[in-house]
């Protein structure tokens, strides 16, 4: 496991979030829902929220990634994150941490 891209890929992750927060004028009680989605997911979360904001990361550190970004964000994971896995990962062909806000749906 590299750490350091671990932590790069987490730190410009956070930082692309805080500026698309920035720009959209995200208000305090405004969040991101971040999740692990496949290819098929990121496509639909982007169609149907705007801004949501995607990264795709190696396999091997897309748990960690993630893991890193909820943390940074002061999101808990769910008990199904908590018990996510690579194995987990590759079964469901998780690609991409994608971040959308709920409360901004296209119309």
């Amino acid at each position: 496991m590299d750490l350091a891209a671990i932590k790069v890929q987490t730190m410009t992750y956070v930082y692309d979030l805080m500026n698309e927060a920035k720009e959209h004028g995200f208000k305090a009680d405004d969040t991101w829902e971040v999740s692990l989605v496949s290819e098929t997911d990121r496509v639909r979360i982007q169609k149907d929220y705007y801004p949501a904001v995607a990264s795709k990361a190696f396999s091997d550190i897309l748990l960690q990634v993630f893991q890193s970004v909820k943390s940074a964000l002061n999101s808990p994971l769910s008990k199904d994150e908590e018990l996510m896995n690579s194995q987990t990962i590759l079964n469901s062909e998780l690609k991409y941490i994608i971040a959308f806000n709920p409360k901004r749906a296209r119309h």
